[in-house]
């Protein structure tokens, strides 16, 4: 199972190695990316922990038994962990973005709906108003049916009637032209029988009944004229009507018409101001990727001023002698030459293996530094060749490396001290132990027979010059800066800009398409309302062309019983001789 655990060392009265290395156990790993603390203050005694200093993190790979299996130092791993937990952390943000996104979202569709379920109860109730006016409609369509029933029935007893009448008057010719063939035949003074008097009379009664039937049918016929004008009356309203409101739909269009051309305007001046950001974006982009690079190549260089201020004054300090000098305050030389020889010679070798531990890691580390610098400067030169869209992956990769470089370059800072402290410890612990053995120390060397000056001043000329370009390239990062925080500055004003007229245009959009809806539907009660009236004023209209023609036939019906009553009156005053009691 993997640990995370800090390394307590427990120094000894002779020196920095003689102590021994424990492990404080301070997390468990329970998943992927789940950890669970370790409770209590237990500490494994752990060889292998020696070659780290006391206080570093590392990960320990345990068996059930306690035993160590795998140990390496953490700070890459924390440093992977806390990168992946930021990621999350932006991911986690994103996500919380994009769950107002859509409650933001719910909430415009609901409005929608409600806005929506509004209208279609106003259209409702409208849709309830044309089937009331149908309803109307058809009332009036039924009656009209109804006249025109009644006027095919005038026009049927009006054809009865005249059939009858010429029906009678053929007959009373007939019989005229008996009474005249008899007038001619019979003696003067002769006379017409009782039976042909009798017939004479029915046939004049029956021709004044046929006029007396005229004259009923034009009674009715007058009041058919009357419903059917104020049949069309009514109409004459709804006609009206139906021109208001194809009158004021035809406005309402006029109006739509110039609301969505001034519309189509703006969103042509919004495109073009949506081109312009465009423009300032991209040179936003590339002054955040000069100064990206110019950031880079700024950590790059403030670590090798590090590294340079750290080399030189560990130089200096071996060249003032302060590092021996520090070093023996923490050997305590009586209690060496106090203690026996074969214990001694057995803490020399002991410290022996402890150095070669440690210069071991250190030069391990040395090489894994190296290898991160070739790295970064591999990825420095793909950024530069790089396409845009690679950039990005590129830069967070080296902005991990450099993270990556920094710790670890810290972290050997205090490696490197901690070796050259290790190495004079043993150095002084040999010297005594040759010393009380009577032999020479043939490795050595005091401080002063190397002259370190001039090693010392190149590495100060060079840490200045290396200080002088890291402030000229800060003062360039901060020029760039500040022309970035310019150009942000307008480009998020002319981003709100142009967010807060595209949200207006979408608003008036939108007001825009139910304004062509509510048009649209007013066009179609126009259509649907002139659909029908149009057949019922055909109907009427029809209707009143066959009332006036029944009224011409009955005019020239009753013209013709005038005549015909006339000569009846002639008739029976000619034949009032020739009938009986006369």
């Amino acid at each position: 199972m993997l640990y995370l655990a800090e390394v307590q060392k427990q120094r000894s009265g002779f020196g920095l190695g003689g102590g021994k290395a424990e492990l404080k156990l301070l997390a468990c790993q329970r998943g992927e990316h789940n950890w669970a603390a370790v409770p209590g203050d237990d500490a494994i005694p752990v060889e292998e922990a020696n070659k780290f200093n006391d206080g570093t993190l590392v990960l320990v790979e345990l068996s059930s038994n306690k035993q160590v299996q795998r140990i390496q130092e953490a700070a890459r791993q924390l440093v992977s962990i806390l990168q992946n937990f930021s990621r999350l952390q932006d991911k986690f943000k994103d996500k919380e973005e994009e769950i107002e996104q859509w409650k933001a979202s719910l909430t415009f569709s609901s409005q929608e709906l409600n806005r929506r379920e509004m209208e279609m109860q106003a259209r409702e109730e409208q849709l309830a108003q044309m089937e009331d006016e149908l309803e109307r409609l058809e009332a009036q369509r039924s009656e009209i049916e109804n006249t025109r029933d009644e006027a095919n029935r005038l026009r049927d007893e009006v054809d009865r009637s005249r059939t009858e009448m010429e029906m009678a008057w053929e007959q009373l010719r007939g019989e005229q032209q008996q009474v005249a063939a008899q007038q001619s035949q019979a003696p003067q003074g002769a006379v017409v029988d009782e039976q042909q008097a009798i017939r004479i009379q029915e046939l004049m009664n029956k021709l004044g009944g046929a006029i007396s039937a005229a004259q009923g049918v034009r009674e009715q016929l007058n009041q058919s004229f009357g419903v059917v004008g104020s049949q069309q009356a009514i109409l004459d309203l709804h006609w009206q009507q139906l021109e208001q409101k194809r009158a004021n739909a035809q406005q309402q269009q006029e109006e739509v018409d110039r609301q969505n051309q001034s519309l189509q305007s703006r969103w042509q001046e919004w495109y073009q101001s949506q081109d312009a950001l465009a423009q300032a974006r991209a040179e936003l982009k590339g002054n955040q990727c000069t100064l990206s690079a110019k950031q880079e190549q700024a950590q790059s260089m403030s670590l090798q001023v590090k590294s340079v201020e750290n080399m030189y004054q560990q130089i200096s300090g071996l060249a003032s002698g302060s590092g021996a000098g520090a070093t023996e305050q923490l050997v305590d030389v009586s209690a060496l030459e106090k203690m026996p020889v074969d214990e001694l010679q057995g803490l020399v070798q002991h410290l022996q293996q402890d150095l070669e531990k440690v210069f071991r890691f250190v030069n391990d580390q040395e090489e894994e530094l190296t290898l991160q610098q070739e790295t970064i400067e591999e990825l420095q030169a793909k950024i530069q060749a790089a396409s845009e869209y690679d950039r990005m992956a590129l830069e967070n990769e080296m902005a991990d490396e450099l993270e990556s470089y920094q710790m670890l370059n810290e972290t050997l800072v205090g490696q490197r001290l901690r070796l050259q402290e290790r190495e004079s410890v043993l150095k002084q612990h040999q010297g005594v132990l040759w010393r009380r053995l009577g032999t020479a120390n043939p490795q050595k060397t005091e401080p002063g027979d190397i002259d370190l000056g001039p090693i010392v001043a190149q590495l100060n000329t060079q840490r200045q010059q290396q200080s002088q370009n890291l402030q000229r390239l800060e003062t360039e990062i901060q020029q760039v800066q500040e022309a970035i925080s310019q150009i942000e500055g307008n480009v998020n004003r002319q981003n709100r800009e142009n967010e807060a007229k595209r949200n207006e245009l979408k608003q008036l959009q939108q007001n825009l398409f139910n304004q062509k809806g509510a048009v649209a539907e007013l066009w179609g009660r126009v259509n649907v309302y002139q659909e029908m009236l149009q057949p019922v004023q055909d109907n009427l209209s029809g209707l009143r062309q066959k009332l006036e023609a029944v009224g011409g036939e009955l005019d020239r019906v009753q013209e013709t019983g005038q005549q015909q009553d006339s000569l009846v009156s002639d008739l029976r005053q000619a034949l009032s001789s020739f009938l009986p009691g006369a």
